[in-house]
């Protein structure tokens, strides 16, 4: 059965402009200066190798940050010029991937188990009255619900119910997003983008503000990965 795999750390996207000092070191600071936290390169983007000379340049790693090698050619690196890295094909593996943990979802989840409250109800009830719903009992009541109990059992995140019954659609336009961005985005302008708060909703909005923001950069600009704790 197709799961996710956990991420423990946060991953921040860092833009540079074109001619800007793009090295590891350089995206190191943003991080710390706006986030106040170290970090570590995340290689989480596809390569881009062009149909008539990508036989040469899989083998090289020019404008690229932290390439990752596989029998010789880089497939992987946490960062590099955009027209280098192939961001259509991460989104494309993003989205497959998610679209098999719905259909396994909605196989042994969604068909045999009636819908359930999302996580965000119960916490709610815990933010209006923390003395009376503690979030020690809020989680306990999320977690007794027997579609909760099942994803747990299956290996699923329950605390991303409200994606899953969202459908198929929402789930994985929410993840190839993920897989694209991150959990915050630094702009070439050192402004800090980032959702306004846990709820779905917003993660939406800063990921669709994100994703409008770095189809706009020139070809030229560069882009690192950035994984903290």
């Amino acid at each position: 059965m197709p799961k996710p795999t956990p991420l423990t750390d946060k991953v921040v996207t860092v833009c540079f402009a074109p001619g800007e000092d793009a090295d590891w070191f350089a995206a190191s600071e943003k991080v710390n200066d706006l986030l106040h936290a170290n970090g570590t390169p995340a290689r989480r983007y596809r390569v881009r190798h062009r149909r008539f000379i990508g036989w040469l340049t899989r083998f090289l790693g020019y404008y690229l940050l932290d390439a990752a090698r596989r029998f010789g050619a880089v497939t992987l690196a946490a960062g590099g010029r955009k027209s280098r890295l192939d961001l259509t094909g991460t989104t494309t593996q993003a989205a497959h991937a998610a679209a098999l943990r719905w259909r396994a979802w909605n196989t042994h989840i969604n068909a045999t188990t009636r819908p359930a409250r999302p996580w965000e109800d119960y916490l709610a009830q815990h933010h209006a009255d923390p003395g009376k719903v503690t979030l020690n009992e809020a989680r306990r009541r999320f977690e007794q619900q027997p579609r909760v109990l099942a994803m747990l059992a299956a290996s699923f995140d329950p605390y991303e119910l409200s994606v899953y019954q969202a459908g198929e659609a929402t789930y994985v336009g929410l993840h190839w997003r993920i897989a694209l961005i991150g959990d915050a985005l630094i702009t070439t302008e050192g402004r800090l983008l980032a959702p306004a708060s846990d709820s779905v909703a917003d993660r939406f909005r800063f990921l669709n503000e994100a994703c409008a923001y770095l189809r706009g950069l020139r070809s030229d600009a560069r882009l690192c990965a950035v994984a903290i704790a």
